[in-house]
């Protein structure tokens, strides 16, 4: 029997803009809990903008305007009294590209730890670091270099550290901005195989140009382009049978 889905983040006439910019427009969605969903559209769509918008990275930028609903569990995110230290714990974020801090591999874990709650004892602190190198498939490999240089990772085991960073602090959604594009194509199938493991205890919001990478890990699609959401459904649906035309142009390569 299918369990029912339980929708994690919706958003209702959304609309941001950057000064006179409009980056994105009367955007309506609705993101399922514990499932991988991608975000996929030519570059300059707003499908990054969008995924800075449910961890609210964009009110860092200058004259930046929003408007409409962003509700997480049904919580405006975008209401004054919003705790934006409360909301980034619960929606972590991974970059493009690896960011380790130029700490020891030890450090970086309890680094997130250490400010959010700083009286941790030592053995709390040796906890964390081993399940959340567990959960992402490094701790066989890592725990006798735990006092080593972060940065002296490989770019795929660096990106594996900036996700296990973010676990200790108990996050329920993981926003992935491109997170393979800097990796080779062996690394990209562990770090998508990582994922498929991590959705099983957290909802999972991926932008990728890379269509092929959104037909493998994800469960739900969306299609941007200009800043609207043009078409947004099951993963297989948006690349065997869409329903816009410029979906079908942007899948076949006919658009962007």
């Amino acid at each position: 029997m299918e369990t029912e889905k339980q929708t994690k983040i919706i958003t209702k006439e959304l609309n941001l803009r950057y000064g006179d910019f409009q980056a994105l427009t009367n955007v309506n969605l609705e993101i399922t809990a514990k499932i991988i969903t991608s975000l996929i559209g030519p570059s300059g769509c707003g499908k990054s903008t969008l995924l800075r918008v449910f961890n609210r990275m964009n009110d860092l930028i200058e004259d930046c305007q929003v408007t409409g609903q962003v509700l997480i569990d049904d919580q405006d995110i975008y209401l004054p009294e919003t705790d934006l230290i409360q909301l980034r714990k619960k929606v972590g974020m991974v970059f493009q590209r690896p960011n380790p801090f130029p700490l020891s591999i030890y450090e970086n874990i309890v680094f997130g730890l250490k400010i959010h709650e700083r009286r941790k004892k030592k053995s709390k602190l040796d906890d964390y670091v081993e399940s959340s190198l567990k959960e992402v498939m490094l701790w066989d490999k890592l725990k006798n270099k735990l006092q080593s240089n972060a940065l002296g990772l490989s770019l795929e085991q660096q990106q594996r550290l900036c996700i296990a960073r973010l676990l200790p602090i108990k996050p329920d959604i993981l926003l992935m901005d491109e997170p393979c594009s800097a990796l080779d194509p062996a690394s990209t199938q562990r770090i998508e195989e990582l994922m498929q493991v991590l959705k099983q205890d957290y909802t999972i919001v991926i932008v990728t140009h890379n269509m092929q990478q959104a037909a493998r890990v994800s469960e739900e699609t969306g299609f941007m382009f200009l800043g609207e959401l043009v078409e947004f459904g099951k993963t297989s649906n948006i690349f065997t049978s869409p329903q816009k035309k410029r979906t079908e142009d942007y899948i076949t390569g006919r658009l962007g």
